[in-house]
C-alpha cells in the first residue's frame, strides 16, 4: 500500500507560548480550498486545557499567516454542553456557507446515574455541533445536532445525495452515517465501518478529513487506534450514490507514528488527520502530531488511484 510523505518541515505550525490560550498544543485543523486561498480553522489549548478555535490562512497550503490574538470561536461560558471547549473541526461549503462541525466537550453533572459509568473517573461528555459563517469572522451557532449521545468526529459530505445532507461521525468506537433534510434533525443512523480486532484499528476507529470526492467514491482519510493506543491514519471510500457502502478499506495504515515530533507530545504516539485538499495533483493531508502540533502528510492522487483501483480490482 502506498504510504502518505511526510513534509520535510514538519511540524507547520506549532504553539505559540506567548498566546496563553494556544501556549500548550495547537492540533486537528479544518481546512477548505476557497477561490485562492486555503483557509483554517485549528483546535488550541492553553494551561486551562479548554480547545479553542483559531484562524490562519494560506495560498501555497504550506505557508500559514493571518494569526490572530484572540480564539476565532470558542465556548459560550453558560454552555454546559461545551466546559471542556470546542474541539476538532470539520468545514465543508455548501451553496455560498461554509459549515464546520465540531465536538463540544464537557463532563456529565455530577448528578448523573453512577451506574451509567464502570469506573469512579469524571464522566466526560461529547456532542457534535454545528457553525456556519460566510466569512470566517462571523458564526452563527446552530448548536448540538446529535443530542442524547456522546459522539464525536462528525464530518459533512460537500453535497447532498438523494436530496438529503450526509454526515458521518463516531458513537464509540465505530462510524456511523446518518441523513438529515434540514442539518437539524438527523435519522437513519446506522453504523458503516466496524473494529477490525487483529488490525492497526482494532480499539477504535473515527472519520478523519473532510469527504473528498473522486472517480471511485467518496474518498476520507480515517484514523485507527490499536490496542496500545497508537493512533494511524488509513483509507476508507465510500459508494458515491450509495454512501452506507463501504467500497474500499486499507488493509494498512498509511502513516505511523515515526518521527519526535509525532511520538511524544501532550499524547503520545498520535497521528490524527483531520481535513485534506487537493492541489497540483496531490492530497495535501493535514494531521496533529501527539496532539501538539500540525503537520503536513501528501500524496500522489493518480498514484494513490492506482493502489485503490488494484485492490478493488477496477
Amino acid at each position: 500500500m502506498i504510504k502518505l510523505e511526510r513534509y520535510s518541515k514538519n511540524p507547520i505550525i506549532k504553539p505559540r507560548e506567548n498566546i496563553w490560550w494556544e501556549a500548550k498544543s495547537v492540533l486537528n485543523p479544518a481546512v477548505i480550498y476557497d477561490d485562492g486561498k486555503i483557509h483554517m480553522l485549528y483546535r488550541a489549548m492553553g494551561g486551562d486545557r479548554i480547545s479553542r478555535l483559531g484562524y490562519c490562512y494560506s495560498e501555497d497550503g504550506i505557508n500559514f499567516q493571518g494569526f490572530r490574538d484572540v480564539p476565532i470561536f470558542e465556548s459560550e461560558p453558560d454552555n454546559l454542553y461545551e466546559r471542556l471547549g470546542c474541539e476538532d473541526p470539520r468545514i465543508v461549503k455548501l451553496g455560498d456557507t461554509f459549515y464546520i462541525t465540531y465536538t463540544s466537550a464537557s463532563l456529565y453533572p455530577a448528578t448523573y446515574p453512577k451506574e451509567r459509568f464502570a469506573t469512579a473517573a469524571a464522566p466526560f461528555r461529547v456532542r457534535v455541533s454545528l457553525l456556519s459563517t460566510k466569512d470566517f469572522s462571523l458564526f452563527t451557532r446552530h448548536g448540538v445536532i446529535i443530542p442524547d449521545i456522546d459522539s464525536k468526529d462528525a464530518v459533512l459530505f460537500p453535497e447532498k445525495i438523494d436530496d438529503q445532507y450526509v454526515m458521518l461521525h463516531r458513537i464509540w468506537p465505530d462510524i456511523w452515517i446518518a441523513f438529515s433534510k434540514d442539518l437539524k434533525e438527523w435519522y437513519d443512523q446506522k453504523i458503516i465501518a466496524k473494529l477490525r480486532k487483529t488490525s492497526w484499528d482494532s480499539l477504535k476507529i473515527g472519520a478523519g478529513t473532510n469527504m473528498l470526492k473522486t472517480r471511485f467514491g467518496w474518498l476520507n482519510f480515517y484514523h485507527g487506534v490499536d490496542s496500545n493506543k497508537v493512533y494511524r491514519i488509513g483509507i476508507m471510500v465510500l459508494d458515491l450514490n450509495d454512501p452506507t457502502k463501504v467500497i474500499y478499506r486499507s488493509h494498512e495504515s498509511i502513516l505511523t507514528p515515526e518521527k519526535e515530533y509525532e511520538k511524544n507530545g501532550f499524547i503520545n504516539n498520535v497521528v490524527f488527520a483531520s481535513s485534506a485538499i487537493e492541489k497540483n495533483g496531490e492530497y495535501f493531508i493535514y494531521y496533529g502530531a501527539a496532539d501538539s502540533n500540525i503537520c503536513l502528510a501528501r500524496i500522489e492522487r493518480d498514484k494513490l488511484f492506482d493502489d485503490i483501483a488494484k485492490e478493488i480490482k477496477i
